[in-house]
């Protein structure tokens, strides 16, 4: 596929399982102790993530951890299994609050921090617990953990010479697909609009290798590698101003990722909606984060705090989401 391939295989991929494995209604709701709702959504939507549910269910990850000290696999297997065993409605999420500032040293105990920051700064602390026991590995290894074979997938940048027409392509791992929508209206318009072909020319133009000059060229992002569970952040908060674009955004209950793959033509690439962040307020530094999240027993649920309450699926389709998880 023009990528390296990886010289060690850190989890094997058939062991992944994409369908749940135990079938039951909802666990327990997420006790807030002070602004720490942002927190409590991503930990649902993680909770809800069927193939690596069933992994930590499984307590494979602690049966075998050596790891002393902060391992966020095994803080994870801790709460999912809590939460999705609980007699309980709703319960503290001890284990993770105690080592909030090993997720990430920049968060403030008491402050309301950004749910995406959150959750790639979770997600990243427990690939980095996958690779504790592993020392130099090359990127495509690093790849194989099993929190990159859920979460993670491959961009492929491709840059066309006017002038020669040499290609050169480069990639890039990702965890998430943050998407544009100043101009656009639904999900499927803002991924059209991060595979169009973007102009390099003037200040911005391109060191062609074969042509030896800087030149006029295209730049067109596609996704080379999909991942099994898609991660889409709609980029509704202004970084400078610290507004908040509060407009609504359609986003399709299926999708299929086929057109926006680096082969276009081919099978479709379908994926399923299981949970959906939403940010409610009018900037990024208030305002309040709960989600809808797709449990089990196929049905959907509202997860606000302690709040656990059966929804329809239209209810999770109509919002202002942030953050949206689809499956394979």
């Amino acid at each position: 596929e023009g990528m390296a391939p990886p010289k060690r295989i850190l989890f094997p991929p058939e062991k992944i399982c994409m369908v749940w494995q135990q079938r039951q209604s909802a666990g327990a709701g997420l006790y807030n102790v002070g602004n720490t709702c942002f927190l409590n959504a991503v930990l649902q939507c993680l909770t809800y993530t069927p193939p690596l549910a069933n992994y930590l269910l499984s307590q494979e990850h602690s049966r075998a951890c050596h790891q002393q000290g902060f391992c966020m696999m095994c803080i994870m297997e801790a709460h999912v299994n809590k939460v999705l065993h609980s007699p309980v409605s709703a319960i503290l999420p001890l284990s993770v609050l105690k080592v909030f500032r090993r997720i990430g040293e920049h968060f403030q105990p008491g402050r309301e921090e950004d749910a995406h920051d959150f959750l790639c700064c979770t997600v990243n602390a427990m690939q980095r617990a996958c690779l504790s026991a592993s020392n130099d590995l090359d990127l495509s290894s690093q790849s194989t953990t099993i929190v990159y074979q859920i979460f993670g997938g491959f961009l492929r940048s491709r840059v066309t010479c006017f002038s020669c027409e040499a290609i050169s392509d480069s990639y890039e791992a990702f965890l998430d697909v943050p998407l544009d929508i100043k101009a656009a209206s639904s999900v499927t318009a803002a991924l059209q609009d991060f595979v169009t072909p973007e102009h390099l020319d003037g200040e911005n133009c391109f060191k062609c290798n074969k042509c030896k000059k800087n030149v006029a060229a295209s730049k067109r992002f596609t996704v080379h590698r999909a991942p099994k569970v898609l991660t889409v952040c709609l980029k509704r908060f202004d970084c400078f101003t610290g507004g908040k674009i509060s407009k609504v955004v359609e986003y399709p209950e299926y999708l299929d990722l086929r057109p926006y793959m680096s082969q276009a033509d081919g099978e479709p690439l379908h994926y399923s909606l299981y949970a959906v962040l939403v940010h409610s307020g009018v900037s990024c530094h208030g305002g309040h984060y709960f989600c809808y999240t797709k449990a089990s027993n196929g049905l959907w649920y509202q997860m606000d705090d302690e709040s656990v309450e059966l929804r329809c699926i239209d209810t999770a389709l109509r919002q202002q989401a942030y953050l949206l998880f689809y499956a394979r």
